[in-house]
């Protein structure tokens, strides 16, 4: 089925010349996600609302110079202050917005919308219901280069927490063949796994969404100031890795990318973010 998804959304950006190239091969950075459907240093956590963490402005290191080819060359890039969520947006911060704007829920909404799993983030969420949950919550996505300052600070570090191989106090990762939403676990549960920022879940537990369309160029070419993507596209960007996702996707610099139609079993969910 994802193969067949893939087609499609080639064949869609045919509509979208502007795009330099096509993705570039998924299959060596994740395992089967299951079903598929449509230079500052790092500051302590400062909040402007409880559930959000101040990045401050300045500059970074983005991509990997080892990592793929999406992801070179690693060059400098300055971000504006912006303010992110701690935590993946959860099964019980997404029920009342289906409530108040009457609209689709996740297939699996049945199974996630139990008692057990409201502290667990939302997922099976498609790129447009995650822009508009933001929205509600006056808030936005976070572009990529947001996502991942956040997540990896202005060291040049692998991961959230540093240089260390991941362990499962650090990500919810490597967890293949499991059916059950009791797979993900709460957000803010894994201390160890924090950015420099104090945001959780930057690593696996469920792939994120952020705002930009995917090029596979685009750092070749990326402007070195807020950087938002390329205009159009056919493929969104996705962060952070998954549940079932290897080690090196967990890397911050790791890019993904899905049609933003895609849904998937516990993958994509998202974070919000906000111009202070």
């Amino acid at each position: 089925m994802r193969t067949i998804l893939v087609l499609i959304a080639v064949l869609g950006l045919a509509a979208y010349p502007a795009m330099a190239e096509g993705p570039v091969n998924k299959n060596a950075k994740e395992f089967s996600t299951g079903n598929t459907q449509s230079q500052e240093k790092p500051a302590a956590a400062q909040s402007q609302e409880p559930s959000m963490v101040l990045v401050p402005a300045g500059e970074f290191t983005m991509g990997s110079q080892t990592g793929d080819s999406d992801e070179q060359p690693e060059h400098q890039v300055y971000v504006d202050a912006f303010s992110i969520d701690k935590y993946e947006v959860t099964v019980g911060q997404y029920a009342p917005f289906l409530q108040a704007i009457g609209a689709n829920s996740p297939i699996d909404w049945k199974t996630m919308n139990q008692r057990s799993h409201q502290k667990r983030p939302v997922s099976n969420v498609d790129w447009a219901d995650a822009a508009a949950y933001c929205k509600w919550a006056g808030k936005r996505l976070p572009t990529e280069a947001e996502w991942e300052k956040a997540a990896r600070g202005t060291d040049g570090r692998l991961y959230p927490w540093g240089n260390d191989p991941p362990t499962p106090l650090h990500a919810n990762y490597a967890k293949i063949g499991s059916n059950s939403h009791g797979t993900l676990l709460p957000v803010g549960t894994l201390e160890a796994g924090k950015s420099p920022y104090g945001v959780y879940d930057m690593a696996g537990n469920v792939w994120e969404w952020v705002s930009d369309w995917y090029d596979n160029d685009f750092y070749k070419n990326s402007p070195s100031k807020n950087p938002t993507g390329p205009p159009r596209g056919g493929f969104k960007v996705i962060r952070g890795g998954s549940w079932n996702s290897n080690p090196r996707t967990l890397r911050s610099a790791d890019r993904y990318w899905d049609p933003p139609s895609f849904r998937s079993l516990y993958a994509p969910g998202f974070r919000c973010a906000k111009t202070p």
